[in-house]
């Protein structure tokens, strides 16, 4: 992919602020179709970036995202967690994965999509409780433990949003975070950020018709929004492991190509063809990055 196929779709800026994500947005991309996603993720339904340590098998994506969901939970202190809270919670793989320590008693998420709703939903096991809703409108019943959210971010403001304004949504989401965790509790957080691309070099083609009204974060803007509020105790740009991953999704979606067809068609199958080869080259060239991100409430 040149380099030109990323950049020169330049996107428009303007519109209002998304203020942590619209219900709209999300129903767009992860209502699309549980099987057609379930065709070219892995078995554990993860649409995130995996973590591979040296000496895995790279062509293995299940293990290497349950390594990533492992990763995310000793980094929220898991071992110590009873309550513990997913923002932007997918098909539910870091909460199940989470009931697998005997000590956790409850396993929280949010989700905007009623598809991601109704699939966590069908789980038999009462510690697990998922809601329809924003981080902005949730009460939660105690405080948490251990907070995670991967891949939420992304959608909290909107193009054309100036970086201080993004700053001020990212902190407001850190602020409420931190009024939700106990004094020993932790937080991990996952998001793709900008790297070498500017805002305006984003692919209109991307947030257009892949992901509507979602806007990347700089680096320093998270650090920013959350000084006082957190001390970050580990901060990894692992965009070449994202790369990976949207490589083996894009292989095991041409694998199944046809009953990807059949399920959403031949156009949106091209588009998504499209956006995970744009998406692998924005990694391995580093125009975007992927942070991994450890922190803990300032007292």
């Amino acid at each position: 992919m040149a380099s030109s196929d990323i950049s020169s779709e330049n996107a428009g800026s303007g519109g209002a602020s998304t203020r942590g994500g619209t219900a709209a947005a999300i129903r767009h991309h992860y209502d699309l179709s549980n099987d057609f996603y379930a065709l070219w993720l892995d078995e554990t339904m993860t649409y995130s970036c995996a973590l591979w340590d040296e000496g895995d098998d790279p062509a293995d994506l299940a293990a290497a995202q349950r390594r990533k969901l492992d990763f995310h939970l000793r980094s929220a202190r898991v071992e110590a967690a009873h309550h513990i809270l997913d923002i932007g919670c997918g098909w539910g793989s870091l909460l199940k994965r989470a009931l697998t320590h005997a000590q956790v008693r409850t396993a929280t998420g949010l989700t905007l999509s009623d598809a991601q709703f109704q699939s966590v939903g069908l789980s038999a096991d009462e510690r697990l409780q998922v809601r329809k809703e924003s981080w902005i409108d949730h009460q939660p019943a105690q405080k948490y433990d251990s907070i995670v959210s991967i891949g939420a971010l992304e959608h909290f403001a909107s193009p054309g949003d100036s970086s201080e304004t993004k700053i001020g949504l990212y902190r407001e989401f850190f602020q409420t975070c931190r009024s939700w965790l106990r004094p020993q509790g932790a937080m991990s957080l996952q998001t793709i950020a900008y790297g070498t691309m500017q805002a305006h070099e984003a692919p209109v083609f991307i947030g257009t018709q892949i992901f509507p009204d979602s806007e990347l974060p700089q680096p320093h803007e998270i650090v920013q929004a959350a000084s006082g509020l957190f001390e970050i105790t580990l901060l990894r740009n692992d965009r070449v492991q994202y790369g990976q991953t949207c490589d083996l999704w894009y292989q095991n979606l041409r694998r199944r190509r046809a009953e990807a067809v059949a399920i959403v068609g031949e156009e949106k199958v091209k588009q998504y063809e499209r956006y995970l080869r744009l998406s692998s080259f924005g990694f391995h060239s580093g125009r975007i990055g992927l942070l991994r991100i450890a922190l803990v409430p300032v007292l």
